[in-house]
């Protein structure tokens, strides 16, 4: 289950339901959907073929295709990130900066850990919303944000889009923004 830690008082809120209101109150959607919908090889898998991709999307068809009606989203895919993927540390510099998109940014969990990092309402500030197997989370467009590995630097996530050219990011500057609170 998602956890959620409030920068600015190292607030921790932990259980589906705290999380959700959380979140909604910060307009960001959150949902879960069942990990063990995927065979045990998969749950631990991060290096994958185009076929196990294809077999994570079909795992899943039904509630990728429910959000997308829902949302609007037109097309959607797998990223599979860990030690192994070629140019990871540059490639997570390009995620690890704060900025926006023209949609959603909307990540479903299907093995590993990340962190989302979201900029809240003026009274709550950033916040960061750890995120494992099962949790699916929408950042709305225009919320600054952004996504990074947690410490084993493992995950796979179905990503679903409105704008076909898919991942767009647009950079947004913040002076409260401090990149390691720890």
């Amino acid at each position: 289950m998602a956890e959620i830690r409030i920068r600015n008082t190292e607030e921790r809120i932990q259980g589906e339901e705290a999380v959700r209101a959380f979140l909604e109150q910060q307009e960001v959607l959150y949902e879960h959907w069942n990990p063990s919908k995927l065979t045990e090889e998969l749950q631990q898998k991060f290096v994958l073929t185009d076929e196990e991709k294809q077999q994570i999307l079909a795992t899943y068809d039904e509630e990728i295709k429910e959000l997308a009606e829902r949302r609007g989203y037109k097309t959607w895919d797998i990223i599979a990130l860990s030690d192994a993927t070629p140019n990871l540390d540059e490639l997570l510099k390009k995620f690890e900066n704060v900025h926006t998109h023209t949609e959603d940014e909307v990540r479903a969990i299907t093995a590993g850990r990340g962190i989302f990092i979201i900029k809240g309402t003026d009274d709550v500030g950033y916040f960061d919303v750890e995120l494992e197997a099962g949790d699916v989370i929408s950042v709305p467009e225009y919320k600054p944000h952004f996504f990074t590995l947690m410490d084993n630097r493992e995950i796979v996530a179905v990503r679903l889009f409105i704008e076909t050219e898919g991942w767009i990011a647009h950079p947004f500057a913040d002076e409260k923004f401090a990149a390691k609170q720890d």
